[in-house]
């Protein structure tokens, strides 16, 4: 996955908005796979990947119907900005 900027998350966040809370942890798990998986496409073939877009958290994010940006402090915004710092973590975290 190429870098994550403050813009990755947004679009993230704006995402997991529309889902169920319940759903929003594998979502946003997914999200990060498919960013993953569109930069390594990227890599090999020298182009986008047609379903999970360029590399970018935002352009697999930008595949699937986006809410309207919330404040900063709207209480299910902060869970699913929470949903993707923790995805985000868990990818970093070494397997014990």
């Amino acid at each position: 996955m190429r870098p994550v900027l403050p813009g990755d998350i947004s679009a993230a966040a704006r995402a997991l908005l529309p889902l169920p809370p319940g759903s929003r942890k594998s979502v946003a798990l997914r999200l990060i796979k498919e960013a993953q998986a569109a930069d390594r496409y990227r890599k090999k073939f020298r182009k986008a990947h047609a379903l999970f877009g360029n590399g970018t958290l935002m352009a697999a994010a930008m595949m699937r119907p986006l809410a309207c940006e919330p404040r900063l402090d709207d209480p299910d915004y902060l869970d699913c900005r929470f949903h993707i710092f923790q995805a985000l973590m868990d990818q970093h975290r070494p397997v014990s």
